[in-house]
């Protein structure tokens, strides 16, 4: 099921300079079904990383998931052996990829909540350069129903702004790192940023830079549903660092700080060229 497409050495250099970029049509529809049914799984019965969003104004309904590859053999396979891992080595220009964690956001129509303005590594405990996303679209995207939003060239700002909560509801802040600062208000100085967006078809996929700044709007919609699947994968200079401000639920209690990702829960998903078998013991291994 996989499709070997290569990325030119121009997308490398828009992802290099932007932080993000669009890959059309990328993700063939078998995996499209797959990972149809293995949303359904999830929303039918969730899984212990579920987080669900309090919906604004009580409509709709923001359902979200994360670690699901952990307990979802549909998530699981596409994050092993979907084009992602191949894809990740090619714009890292590494020779081993670990998944880090994967991540479902639903909206179903009618869900005004935007996705706050934010950058993803200071969520993360991870520290180190190549740690990227891939969002890809199952359902089509358009300003009504919440395209994301991204800054370019936001990932070389130098800049790791506070984790906050993106919902109401949610009685837990993340820890202040002193070492962060606060996100600007992005929406209401819209002029002074470049920010881009693209409409998206089912297969479509965004892959951008864990720093790059992004944001996405509510599903307006009242018939179409957003569902978006992301999976972040690590080059090999990537270490762990459970800073303040890391969300708890993504630490791995088997790392220490400055260690390499290389465990069951950051496994080695793509190695010297190859991909790495689900179920081998090299998943885990340094």
């Amino acid at each position: 099921m996989a499709n070997t497409q290569p990325v030119t050495e121009e997308q490398i250099r828009t992802f290099d300079e932007d932080g993000v970029l669009l890959l059309k049509a990328l993700i063939n529809e078998q995996w499209q079904q797959t990972l149809c049914e293995s949303i359904e799984q999830d929303i039918a019965n969730p899984g212990p990383h579920h987080h669900a969003y309090e919906s604004e104004g009580g409509k709709g309904r923001f359902h979200g998931s994360m670690r699901v590859w952990e307990h979802n053999p549909g998530f699981r396979d596409y994050c092993w052996n979907s084009p992602l891992p191949a894809l990740a080595a090619q714009f890292f220009k590494t020779d081993k990829i670990n998944l880090f964690y994967d991540q479902l956001f639903v909206k179903e129509p009618g869900t005004s909540n935007r996705t706050r303005w934010h950058n993803d590594q200071p969520y993360w405990p991870v520290r180190g350069w190549p740690v990227m996303s891939f969002w890809v679209a199952l359902d089509p995207v358009t300003k009504e129903t919440g395209v994301v939003e991204f800054i370019p060239g936001s990932h070389r700002w130098g800049h790791w702004f506070q984790p906050e909560n993106f919902a109401p509801g949610v009685s837990k802040s993340y820890e202040q790192n002193p070492d962060f600062v606060k996100m600007p208000d992005i929406e209401t100085e819209r002029d002074q940023h470049k920010i881009v967006s693209w409409d998206m078809e089912p297969g479509d996929v965004l892959a951008f830079h864990a720093l790059v700044v992004h944001g996405s709007g509510g599903n307006h919609s009242n018939t179409m549903r957003r569902r978006g699947y992301a999976v972040r994968y690590t080059g090999r200079e990537a270490v762990y660092c459970a800073d303040l401000g890391s969300h708890l639920g993504n630490r791995n209690p088997t790392l220490k700080d400055g260690d390499v990702l290389d465990s069951e829960q950051y496994p080695v998903v793509w190695k010297n060229g190859e991909s790495v078998n689900c179920n081998s013991s090299d998943t885990k291994s340094r």
